[in-house]
């Protein structure tokens, strides 16, 4: 937990500083883009991860791999954002500055983000519906799905918004029929 708010205290100002530069510089939607293909890029690239977290390997290095990566594909604010982390040993907490930063613009856009776990894939019709649903619980102007399956709900989804949870799995249920059954004898 310590850990995590370390974590936090170099993660927020450094995303609060490029969402203001971007802002300042009316370059937002070019740099949020460019955020996306980050995440992206960490997502899909372990090694790059652990490239940007090792404390062995030298600055000089990483900002190489900087070039390479990103230059030709970022604004040049990104990227100047990005040796800048390299210099100021903060790299490393790329990943989570990406993740910050969009938080930063799903309330800027006014954007809910919605964690949905469901038992199978969801159709697009069935996305729309949970979309809508989120939509009139939040009050948002837009819904962010991120999707993850899990078999083991037997059925239905569980939504979580915020503090929000929205329990309409088979195995909720079972568990809330169990739970009333229990307390009833």
């Amino acid at each position: 937990m310590k850990s995590n708010s370390v974590s936090q205290a170099v993660v927020a100002p450094y995303a609060e500083a490029l969402m203001s530069l971007a802002q300042e510089q009316n370059s937002l939607d070019a740099i949020a883009k460019d955020i996306r293909l980050i995440g992206n890029t960490l997502a899909d690239s372990a090694e790059l991860k652990q490239l940007f977290a090792s404390p062995l390997i030298g600055a000089n290095v990483k900002k190489g791999v900087v070039e390479s990566v990103f230059s030709s594909q970022v604004h040049s604010v990104t990227k100047s954002f990005l040796l800048l982390l390299v210099d100021r040993k903060r790299i490393a907490f790329l990943n989570e500055i990406v993740s910050e930063f969009k938080t930063l613009l799903r309330v800027i856009d006014q954007v809910a983000l919605a964690e949905v776990t469901s038992a199978l894939k969801l159709s697009r019709a069935q996305e729309d519906t949970i979309c809508d649903r989120v939509k009139a619980m939040t009050k948002a102007k837009s819904v962010e799905l991120d999707v993850t399956i899990n078999p083991d709900l037997i059925g239905g989804v569980i939504i979580k918004v915020g503090s929000q949870v929205v329990d309409a799995s088979i195995r909720g249920q079972l568990r809330r029929l169990k739970s009333s059954l229990t307390t009833g004898v």
